[in-house]
């Protein structure tokens, strides 16, 4: 269970959030309910994804005599991130639909058509396409104010409460790939 906000480095990059109210006065679950609440795509790409990594860090261990296995076996794993993904896609989501902003291992930040309340609880699905990223926590609303650029709108902040380990390792790895992404663009266009 994670309860320090500012714990992890966030970045700018969109994404698709789903928010789901969660009834006041009713305790969170915990990381084994977690588990439980997931659907069957988010369950199959969090092993998958949980895997991947442990062989691939295996695999860099092995030095450069393992490079070309380790290039071919990101090239499958990328091959069943894409089948996963479509299957998610085909899932039906629960919630208010929201378009994110930033996210982090700790926190993120989502842009909405209906106002939260601070320190309303929510069940938080966060879907990031280019890592290949299906996430479902539980977190509690620490701002939620006007947007500026569009007055029919809000901008809110989440922090998770309640998150699997792996999973909050797999925002954080998603986080630093992207900023790199982003550095190689910003580079290329100088």
């Amino acid at each position: 269970m994670n309860t320090d906000s500012n714990a992890y480095f966030s970045v700018l990059h969109p994404f698709d959030a789903y928010l789901s109210l969660w009834p006041a006065g009713k305790a969170l679950p915990s990381e084994d309910e977690l588990h439980r609440l997931k659907s069957k795509g988010m369950q199959l790409i969090s092993e998958v994804k949980a895997l991947e990594g442990s062989y691939m860090l295996q695999l860099r261990h092995l030095g450069d005599d393992a490079r070309a296995i380790a290039d071919y076996m990101k090239l499958q794993s990328r091959k069943i991130d894409l089948v996963l993904q479509h299957l998610l896609e085909q899932e039906t989501k629960d919630g208010v639909h929201c378009t994110g902003l930033q996210f982090g291992g700790s926190n993120c930040q989502v842009h909405s058509d209906q106002p939260f309340e601070v320190h309303q609880l929510v069940k938080l699905t966060l879907f990031i396409r280019e890592e290949v990223l299906s996430i479902l926590c539980f977190a509690e609303v620490i701002d939620c104010r006007i947007d500026p650029d569009n007055q029919a709108a809000y901008l809110v902040d989440l922090a998770y409460r309640v998150i699997n380990d792996a999973e909050v390792e797999q925002l954080v790895k998603a986080s630093l790939n992207i900023q790199q992404k982003q550095l190689q663009q910003r580079k290329g266009n100088r």
